[in-house]
This record gives structure tokens, C-alpha cells and sequence, in this order.
């Protein structure tokens, strides 16, 4: 074993691939939010988006590339000139840009998607890779399909590509297909079969068709990659990416192994899930590796009894290790401001002056409803405060009165009234089959929006009563979609109080202002439509 150790570089695609998984859509403050915890999390590389593919997409590639500054931030395009010219746009205001190219090159892609031969294909990425590294030194080359590509001809793209000027080539395993040691063996080939492959670093990107995304990406590490594609939490397309945290982690736990690491600062890794989870509203299993819930629990006596003795009977890392608090100081009503600064700091939240002032005069507000507040609740309050998009309508009222007649035919009747960020207020009165059918019903007539509710999720903040007796929170999340130009387009929504209905009101009208604040930048639109911005 090579006395050095090896340090591997951590690209993540949480904004790219992962948000292409259905149900993940982020809006612009959303993902730079997620972006600003990547980098401080110490990813190499942070995927920002497809910059070509929609307006939504360019907007966060600039905005990101605007304020990231200690990692490179990349875009993907395809190996055509109009996404290499919208991804440099994208990325030109970046501090250390990427450009990502990529082709396909297995034959079933070739001959039924690309309609190309090999020889076609070589040149199309040889020619974008060249047109690339006119606007950007760093650019990295992707075979789209290459597991199930021939392994002579990948490698001769790839020594074609990396004599165009690619610094990266990719090796993907686009459709989960691979087994970890035919994987390995094959990254090993192509590392020891690309002519120049010594002047590029080699990466692997694959997915989770089979559960096997993560075994396949360190058996390339052990086989000589030099870069891991990944996602926070492993979402992304179908079964979802490689996940960065038990990537990290192995490699962390197991440096003996590997003699291999990462630049990963891992006492963030639990916050940046957290933070993944609540955006995309995709919800941690309990038993996930490293980050679910029952990750570092113990029920089973003989393994309480061994933990108690010493934690490592049953530990193989500690809790503290990706940035679970140990700290188990109680925060009510009567704590003041500076536990409660010295619990943000605990869960490694940052936030400026002015949002500390709303969200500690919330955390009062919620004390004075519970007897506690846990982690999970402050988490709630700081997401409301910094990744919601502005607020063009704000509730300010609701009432429902439901019941059944003498017949058991259901329905209420919900009134709200909502304000308007130039201070107008609007109350509206609805029938409906049941309390949230009429309060929704009212905030579609007010903001003049019908949109279709494709998702409604209630859940808890924190499981049943908390453990004080108290009542947890509700947490609610909404998906809304409608059909603009053709194209169906969807928004995320979340809200959180101690009143189901009034989490479900919020989640609700969150997605409507999202849906608002994109919307109203098309151009021509809402033509017709009777849309309150």
C-alpha cells in the first residue's frame, strides 16, 4: 500500500441529478441555500444544474456561481454547442468554474437515441470538448452509459477527450447495472487503457437501480478512481445517486482499508441531510446508514448493556463524528437568547443578526405552546426564515367549520384572509368536502391561481407526543402543479405549527408564492388568467 494518502474528490449532484428525482424540485433560495451548506460541508465540486434545459435552471447556476466561493461550481451540458454556450453563461461569474460535457456511448444509446455511430460520437465529443476549453480550463467529460459501453472504445474517447484538454473523465453507471467487483475491475481496465489517462482524474457516477451505487463507487476507489459523483441522502433519478454521507463515512471509518480520504468536513454531514431532507420533502428512512434516526440507537438489551460499557462494543463511529449535538441542554420558555445561539451553533446553523431576532422571537412564541423545543422544531423555524421564496401573500386569518347532515354528507366551510405584500387584504368564504378542500378553494380565489394538489403529506416534527407530554408540531408538504405553454410544472410547499390545519395552510400557501414568484417572469404570462402578483 502506497505510504500517501489518497485524497478523493467529492462531486456533488444534490442540485443537479438529485433534483431530477420526481417530487425534489428546489426554487432559486432553496438551492443556494443547499449550495452554501455544500460548500461548508467541503465538497470539491458542486453540480449547480442543467443551465439549457429551463430559465429556473440558469437563474440558480448564476446565483450560486455568484456567491460560492471555495468550491468549483459545474454545470452538465450536452455535447452540443447551444448547452456549452448556455453553461458558460451560467457559470461565467464563478470563482473556480466546471463545464460538464457529456455523450453517450454504449450502443444501445448510440444507435437508438444518438442515432450515431462510434466514429460520430468520438468526434462530437472530441469537437465539444475543444469548444468547451475556450471559455473554461476546467472541463470534465462524461460517457453517459459507459458501464454498459465497450470498455477499448470508452477508453479511446477518453484518451481523445483528455487530449482535447478534459481534466476529468467520467465513467458512469448510468442505469445501476454493475455488480462492485465487475465495476471495480473495469475502472481498473480503463484507468491502465486510456492513453494520457495520468494527465486526468478519473471519476465514477452510478446509480442505485440495483441498491448497489455506493458498493460500486468504492469498489472504484479501490480500483484507482479519483473522484466520487454523488448526492446528499443518495435521492436522484429512480432509485437515486451514489449517497455522499455513507461515501464519506466509509472512507473516514475504513482509512486503513482504503488509505484514502476526503476533504469532507463530517461534523456537517448530519445538518446538510437535514437540510436536503426538508427542502425536497423527501423524508429520511429510520434506518438509513449514517443519518436515519435509528442509526446510532440501541434497543436490544445486550447491546444497550455493551454500549453503556463502552461505546464501541456496538459504534463503529460516534454520533458527534457527522455533527449530532451531545449536548442535551433543554430549551423552553425561560431560555434566553445566548442558549439558544449556543444551540444553533451545537446543530451548525448559521444565520445573519436579523433572522436570529424573527426566529428566537418564534422559538418564544413556540415555548409558550410547549413545555420544549427540540432540535427538530429550531430546524423547522430556521428553514421558514431562510429558504422560503418572498412572500406574496402572507396568512393572517383562517376559520373552518366542518360537520356532517343527518344523511353523514361531509363539508365545511373555511374562510382566510391573506395579505398582500402592498398591504392589501383579501378574505374569502368557501364551501368544500372537507377543512383543508374549502380553505384551499379560498386561497385559490384570492390569488387567482387553480392549481392541481398532486402531493399532501402531514407528518411530526418529532414522533407522537413529545417527551415532555407536550403536542409536537405538524409538519405538512404540498407539491402543486400546473400546465403552463404545454409544459407541466410543479412547486414544493412546507409549513409547521402546532395546528395540523394551520401547517397544512401554510405548506399550501408557500408553494402558491413559489409558483407566483416563477411565474410572473415568463414571458407573456398569466395572458389571461386573473393571477393577483
Amino acid at each position: 500500500m502506497n505510504d500517501k494518502m489518497r485524497i478523493i474528490k467529492i462531486f456533488d449532484t444534490t442540485l443537479r441529478d438529485g433534483e431530477q428525482a420526481p417530487g425534489c424540485s428546489m426554487n432559486l433560495n432553496e438551492k443556494v441555500e443547499v449550495a452554501k451548506r455544500l460548500e461548508k460541508l467541503g465538497v470539491d465540486i458542486i453540480e449547480a444544474g442543467f443551465p439549457v434545459s429551463s430559465a429556473g435552471d440558469m437563474e440558480a447556476v448564476k446565483a450560486i456561481s455568484a456567491c460560492i466561493k471555495d468550491s468549483a461550481v459545474a454545470c452538465l451540458c450536452r455535447c452540443l454547442e447551444k448547452d456549452i454556450d448556455a453553461g458558460w453563461q451560467a457559470l461565467s461569474k464563478a470563482e473556480n468554474p466546471r463545464l460538464h460535457v457529456f455523450l453517450a456511448t454504449s450502443p444501445v444509446h448510440m444507435e437508438h437515441k444518438l442515432k450515431m455511430t462510434q466514429a460520430q460520437v468520438l468526434e462530437q465529443a472530441v469537437f465539444c470538448v475543444k469548444y468547451a476549453k475556450k471559455f473554461c480550463n476546467d472541463v470534465e467529460f462524461s460517457a453517459e452509459d459507459a458501464f454498459r459501453s465497450d470498455p477499448d472504445f470508452v477508453c479511446k474517447v477518453f484518451g481523445a477527450v483528455i487530449n482535447a484538454g478534459a481534466l476529468t473523465v467520467n465513467f458512469p453507471d448510468t442505469v445501476g447495472y454493475a455488480m462492485p467487483d465487475e465495476f471495480g475491475r473495469r475502472i481498473r481496465y480503463v484507468k491502465e487503457n486510456t492513453p494520457g489517462m495520468e494527465r486526468a482524474r478519473l471519476s465514477v457516477h452510478c446509480h442505485n437501480d440495483l441498491g448497489l451505487a455506493v458498493a460500486n463507487s468504492i469498489a472504484a476507489i479501490a480500483n484507482g478512481a479519483d473522484q466520487i459523483e454523488c448526492t446528499v441522502n443518495g435521492i436522484g433519478e429512480r432509485a437515486g445517486n451514489a449517497s455522499l454521507e455513507e461515501i464519506v463515512m466509509a472512507l473516514k471509518v475504513r482509512r486503513d482499508y482504503f488509505n484514502a480520504d476526503t476533504r469532507i468536513d463530517t461534523t456537517q454531514v448530519y445538518s446538510a441531510s437535514r437540510l436536503v431532507s426538508q427542502v425536497t420533502g423527501i423524508k429520511i428512512q429510520p434506518n438509513k446508514a449514517i443519518v436515519g434516526d435509528n442509526a446510532f440507537a440501541h434497543e436490544a438489551g445486550i447491546h444497550q448493556h455493551g454500549v453503556l460499557a463502552n461505546r464501541q462494543t456496538y459504534e463503529i463511529m460516534r454520533p458527534e463524528a457527522i455533527g449530532i449535538p451531545k449536548s442535551r441542554i433543554i430549551l423552553g420558555k425561560h431560555s434566553g437568547s445566548h442558549a439558544f445561539e449556543a444551540r444553533l451553533k451545537e446543530l451548525n446553523i448559521d444565520i445573519d443578526e436579523e433572522t436570529f431576532k424573527k426566529v428566537f422571537s418564534q422559538f418564544k412564541d413556540l415555548a409558550d405552546k410547549k413545555k420544549t423545543v427540540s432540535d427538530r422544531d429550531i430546524e423547522a423555524l430556521v428553514m421558514d426564515n431562510t429558504v422560503s421564496v418572498p412572500e406574496t401573500w402572507r396568512l393572517d386569518h383562517w376559520t373552518v367549520t366542518t360537520g356532517a347532515d343527518s344523511k353523514r354528507r361531509s363539508a365545511a366551510f373555511g374562510e382566510i384572509r391573506l395579505l398582500h405584500k402592498d398591504g392589501e387584504s383579501k378574505i374569502f368564504s368557501v364551501k368544500g368536502d372537507g377543512p383543508l378542500d374549502s380553505i384551499f378553494k379560498a386561497v385559490n380565489k384570492i390569488t387567482g391561481v387553480e392549481p392541481e394538489l398532486e402531493l399532501y403529506e402531514l407528518g411530526a416534527i418529532t414522533d407522537g407526543m413529545d417527551a415532555d407530554g407536550s403536542s409536537s408540531q405538524g409538519e405538512t408538504m404540498v407539491r402543486i402543479a400546473l400546465d403552463i405553454d404545454g409544459s407541466r410544472r410543479c412547486w414544493n410547499g412546507r409549513g409547521v405549527s402546532t395546528d395540523v390545519i394551520e401547517s397544512s395552510i401554510k405548506a399550501y400557501l408557500s408553494a402558491v408564492n413559489a409558483m407566483l414568484h416563477d411565474i410572473k417572469k415568463l414571458p407573456g404570462f398569466p395572458g389571461s388568467l386573473n393571477i393577483c402578483f
